[in-house]
């Protein structure tokens, strides 16, 4: 990571002056000098003061309330495994050095923190303690918030902090990721003096990761196989909510009501089996106002919904096939079904949805659907001509509705329905 800027040089006398005249106002981020202020601070110092971080309190500020113990906290991180393994290359040696180890989850809750009692001591004034919230949102730049944030690995020197009560410190964070699905799990920390904002501090913390990465694969291995019989389904068509069927471990199926964001991101992972980026599932899901911090939080609240098991990281990928309404019209169609295709289109792909994506999705299920049933009318099958027109997409249909009046198997109760139907469509055309 280079020199470190310690607070007793130049560099951190003109870091100091920097972020002062920064969090009074004097200058914004678009302004701050790249040679006092590294691109990736000053971005994180803009994103502090616009989500409302006290630069006087930053991690202090905020104690949590939940509704679960920081025991039953521990006990659901997978990080938690390989706590041993933490213990065994980073804490022992940092039990007399003036330093603390912190293990965080992926929303930046510290977990544990244990290393040097004169650091814990001292680190327990500015709250950094388990069970606190030191995301980038809650705290101001630091190395565990920043680094999840970003999901990179990252050093964080003394006044690079947003919070005057951490600036003493130095700070050393890489991210955790489960080495099956790829996601963000946590990150390790080593927070201590200047001393130790080194390449060196970095590489430790790096290989500390990677052996608890190993180790969690490892015990992946060495755990049973998953059920084969687990099955998931995900209904999207229709006026009705969006929802998510799965066998659990009991052999029971278990339902989920999703959220829009959510149903949303699974149609698109089952349309694209070989993955997608952070940024390009954000550019799918919205033109304008999504960014890869939040496709993660968003992925991380979909696990939590449907089960880890179900979504990979890196890129963002489905791990086993679904079933779905959209992939039975899909296939209906392929096999020239058009019976079987209007039997499982029960409407609109997600009527309510804004992603880009989703719509022209929407747009081709819905005019292949239409094109292969009057296909099929022209060839005198007029039976499937009115369940389309029944539907809601049909019902301004004028071109199925003529079809249907002037069609030669239709009787009269039939064509005096379509012609009935076709004035009123005229009459709301004025």
């Amino acid at each position: 990571m280079g020199t470190s800027r310690t607070e007793g040089s130049p560099a951190g006398s003109t870091l100091r002056a920097v972020h002062q005249r920064f969090v009074t106002g004097e200058i914004d981020a678009k302004h701050l000098d790249p040679a006092a202020v590294r691109p990736v601070i000053a971005d994180s110092w803009r994103r502090s003061l616009a989500t409302g971080v006290d630069p006087d309190l930053g991690g202090a500020q905020f104690t949590p309330v939940v509704p679960k113990t920081l025991d039953q906290l521990r006990a659901e991180q997978p990080i938690a495994a390989a706590l041993p393994v933490i213990r065994k290359l980073l804490v022992e040696d940092a039990r007399d050095s003036g330093v603390m180890v912190a293990v965080a989850s992926a929303d930046g809750t510290l977990l544990w923190v244990e290393g040097d009692k004169t650091a814990l001591g001292k680190g327990e004034a500015m709250n950094f303690v388990p069970g606190a919230n030191w995301s980038e949102r809650s705290a101001g730049t630091n190395a565990p918030g920043t680094a999840l944030a970003l999901d990179r690995e990252l050093q964080i020197h003394g006044s690079e902090h947003f919070a005057r009560l951490v600036q003493p410190w130095t700070c050393t964070a890489v991210p955790v990721h489960d080495p099956t699905t790829g996601e963000l799990i946590g990150c390790v920390d080593l927070t201590g003096d200047s001393q130790i904002a080194s390449a060196q501090t970095l590489g430790l913390v790096r290989a500390t990761v990677m052996a608890i990465e190993n180790h969690l694969a490892l015990q992946r291995l060495l755990q049973p196989a998953p059920n084969p019989t687990t099955m998931a389904r995900l209904t999207v068509l229709g006026g009705d909510r969006p929802r998510w069927v799965a066998t659990g471990d009991d052999g029971q199926p278990h339902q989920h009501t999703l959220s829009g964001r959510h149903a949303d991101i699974l149609v698109l992972l089952s349309r694209h089996p070989e993955g997608l980026s952070a940024d390009h599932l954000a550019m799918l899901l919205d033109d304008n106002d999504l960014d890869s911090v939040t496709i993660r939080v968003e992925m991380s609240r979909l696990r939590r919904v449907i089960g880890a098991q179900y979504v990979a990281s890196r890129p963002y990928r489905l791990l086993t096939p679904i079933d779905s309404d959209v992939a039975d019209v899909f296939a209906a169609l392929h096999r020239g079904d058009v019976d079987a295709a209007l039997s499982h289109y029960s409407g609109a792909l997600l009527p309510q949805s804004v992603s880009p994506a989703i719509a022209r999705l929407r747009t081709e299920l819905g005019e292949s659907l239409r094109t292969a049933v009057l296909s099929a009318s022209a060839a005198g099958q007029v039976g499937l001509l009115r369940r389309w027109l029944a539907l809601p997409d049909g019902r301004d249909d004028r071109h199925g509705w003529q079809l249907l009046r002037n069609h030669p198997s239709a009787d009269a109760v039939v064509r005096a329905q379509a012609v009935g139907h076709l004035a009123g469509l005229d009459a709301d055309l004025g």
